[in-house]
């Protein structure tokens, strides 16, 4: 069995996320530069096995897309281009950010660090999996 793979696809920044092989735990990665992010992921892909992605889909509060939702559709497609039978499944991303940023504080994490929104990124790509995981039980 291979692992999932989460993505919080931004337009400078994507994090990453996976489930160990068995698929039970959900681990932050990597904060890659988007521009570099399909390198990176055919990197990963040739040394882990991976089965299924998931990407996160920002939305707004009345459910309709928001304005960053054509980037991340954007991506999708050059994923199916790059990874063709790698399938690939939108997650609602709603407040990830805002959670993580929460979970940092509450989990003790020093301000100093959570500036760094390559921690942000990879916390919300790691709740976009979990909540992923959670709707496949």
């Amino acid at each position: 069995m291979g692992r999932i793979m989460a993505i919080d696809y931004g337009t400078k920044r994507t994090g990453l996320a996976v489930t160990d092989p068995m698929r039970i735990i959900a681990t932050a990665l990597e904060t890659v530069e988007t521009t570099k992010l399909l390198t990176y992921l055919k990197q990963y892909f040739a040394k882990e096995k991976v089965d299924e992605v998931v990407i996160g889909l920002p939305k707004q509060m009345n459910n309709t897309d928001s304005e960053t939702a054509p980037y991340v559709r954007q991506m999708v497609a050059r994923l199916n281009e790059a990874f063709p039978n790698l399938p690939v499944k939108y997650v609602d991303e709603r407040f990830t950010s805002k959670i993580a940023l929460r979970a940092m504080v509450e989990g003790g994490m020093k301000k100093k660090d959570r500036r760094d929104k390559q921690n942000v990124d990879k916390i919300s790509a790691t709740l976009i999996l979990q909540s992923y995981m959670e709707s496949m039980r």
